[in-house]
């Protein structure tokens, strides 16, 4: 027996379409044989009519078919197009461009770009072109590969920024007597004579959406920050000064569980005085200040959202694993395996950029 079924996949309105092209069901023989009783008397009328059993069998498989691709095709019409990734933001997981079909693999693009939780989806035209680059040792076997395109990296930088979420008031650290006029004596001697032992606060504000960058091998990410000195004089907050604060970190990304997550280091950082109620500061006592707070307090506070990651696109009931990260021009590639861990319904968990399974 042979059975052939071809089927097309089309982008329509940001979701899939499934259509069945050819379906067909070939027996060449069918041979049935019964023992026992009166079996010679049934087997006079099994053989006069099996050509009409084998055309039965033949056209009750090629509905069975039939049927299943239109629950299938009904299933990629019910995928969502936009999953929540918080109160604030969610992810545009609407289809663009129709898949391309490859010797072993299928290709689909997502938009992945992130939007307001609030916000309804649209599908977009997107020219995503091929990836090119080259394969690392072993990874060509992965079941499944994940592009992300650092475009989806700023979308969400730019909407948190907007959103009004980059930013924080420091109270504590971890060297404490840092947030104390006594420490600053030699700093800013006028502050201290003005406000002679009283503790600080500092606000730290994004100016501007953080920016990331992936190169070979590494990812960039460059941010402005406004750091507003004040002061605690008697419960009243009073600023003081206010330094601008360029800081560019670089870091690397790690799969855990089905999340993608990642850890920054500080690379360098300049600062220019943007304004001062207390005189001027003392350029080089201020540089190993800065330091220790962006290493101690800035790098870890940040590291504590992006170890957090977010949820990789794996259907409901499969798992990632023997992840490996390979980080191109603008882009990075996750190539994994994935494993069955539940039955269930298969509904997206979360989704993003090109992946191609």
């Amino acid at each position: 027996m042979e059975v052939g079924v071809s089927m097309g996949m089309k982008n329509q309105n940001g979701s899939l379409k499934l259509s069945v092209m050819e379906c067909g069901c070939y027996m060449k023989e069918l041979d049935m044989t019964l023992n026992g009783g009166a079996s010679w008397f049934y087997q006079v009328f099994i053989d006069a009519f099996s050509n009409h059993i084998r055309s039965s069998v033949e056209n009750a498989i090629t509905q069975k078919i039939m049927e299943g691709a239109l629950k299938l095709d009904s299933f990629l019409g019910n995928l969502p197009k936009k999953i929540s990734l918080d109160s604030v933001a969610a992810m545009n997981v609407t289809f663009v461009n129709d898949p391309l079909f490859k010797s072993s693999s299928v290709e689909f693009d997502i938009d992945g770009l992130f939007i307001p939780s609030n916000e309804t989806t649209a599908p977009r035209d997107m020219l995503l072109g091929d990836i090119e680059f080259a394969l690392p040792f072993g990874s060509s076997s992965k079941m499944l590969w994940i592009s992300l395109d650092e475009d989806v990296f700023n979308s969400v930088s730019a909407l948190y920024f907007k959103a009004g979420l980059l930013q924080r008031m420091v109270e504590r650290i971890p060297d404490q007597f840092l947030l104390n006029t006594a420490s600053w004596r030699f700093l800013i001697p006028q502050l201290y004579k003005k406000y002679p032992d009283d503790n600080m606060l500092l606000n730290i504000s994004a100016i501007s959406p953080p920016s990331v960058r992936i190169n070979v091998g590494r990812i960039d990410a460059t941010v402005e920050l406004d750091i507003t000195v004040n002061v605690l004089d008697f419960g009243k907050i009073v600023p003081v000064a206010c330094m601008s604060v360029s800081v560019a970190v670089s870091g690397a990304a790690a799969v855990s569980g089905n999340n993608l997550g990642g850890r920054v280091e500080l690379d360098y950082f300049s600062f220019t005085l943007k304004w001062s109620q207390v005189g001027k500061l003392h350029t080089v006592l201020v540089q190993t200040v800065l330091r220790t707070f962006l290493k101690n307090v800035f790098v870890p506070y940040v590291n504590s959202y992006l170890e957090q990651g977010f949820p990789l696109p794996i259907i409901k009931g499969f798992s990632i694993r023997d992840a490996y990260i390979l980080t191109s021009y603008s882009k990075m590639i996750v190539s994994c395996d994935v494993s069955f861990i539940e039955p269930g319904a298969l509904f997206p968990v979360q989704t993003q950029g090109r992946f191609t399974v």
